[in-house]
């Protein structure tokens, strides 16, 4: 906290105060009740209450209802008489629209559901099976026992066929060995573009079928 300069107070009735620190990436917004219970710090993106000085704006109440067509000053009064926030929704607008909320509440709340969204949401690694043109019939098995798994897991493969010495003179056996595996683990995984050489080695990409868990 040392490196921040001094801060700057938002009025916001006598339940809570609103703290606007400078920082090098922005401004931190720090929302503290009575109870100095801190609620919310967060990224200064919108522009709230002193910060909004157009001549007018369209101002939206806590409910969603339109207030109409008023000065700043005066939007700003009738939020703080709420003991809430005056925030700047779509700038671009004309005239811009502001809407009366608990600001700390929404960055609360949007906080939340982004951290909602990253636990939900499924990270797709890159799993790699390599083989060779002159693989055995065991081998092969084995790879496709394990690229069913990974599949199976969610995850994305690349299979590579590398062509040993004067193999690469037959690149066909490399191409029909990268098809019959296509074709071993079709159950859990499909190929959304055919197989192509990159140097010594023939790839083809298989992406998990949603329904192969």
């Amino acid at each position: 906290m040392g490196g921040l300069l001094p801060c700057r107070l938002y009025g916001c009735g006598s339940f809570r105060a609103r703290f606007v620190l400078p920082c090098v990436q922005g401004y931190r917004t720090i929302t503290i009740h009575k109870n100095l219970e801190v609620l919310n710090i967060s990224k200064q993106e919108l522009q709230i209450n002193e910060e909004i000085r157009d001549k007018e704006v369209l101002v939206i109440d806590a409910a969603g209802k339109k207030l109409g067509v008023m000065s700043a000053k005066d939007a700003q009064k009738t939020a703080f008489e709420q003991e809430l926030d005056l925030v700047k929704i779509a700038p671009q607008a004309t005239p811009p629209v502001c809407r009366i909320m608990d600001y700390g509440k929404y960055c609360f709340e949007q906080a939340k559901r982004e951290k909602e969204a990253k636990k939900n949401q499924k990270v797709v690694s890159v799993k790699e099976i390599r083989m060779f043109s002159t693989i055995d019939t065991h081998d092969f098995e084995t790879k496709v026992g394990q690229a069913l798994k990974f599949l199976q897991g969610g995850d994305k493969l690349k299979v590579s066929v590398r062509f040993r010495r004067r193999a690469i003179a037959h690149p066909e056996l490399g191409s029909e060995l990268i098809e019959r595996f296509r074709q071993a683990v079709s159950s859990a995984g499909t190929a959304d573009k055919p197989a192509k050489m990159e140097g010594r080695s023939i790839v083809i990409f298989i992406n998990p079928k949603p329904n192969s868990k």
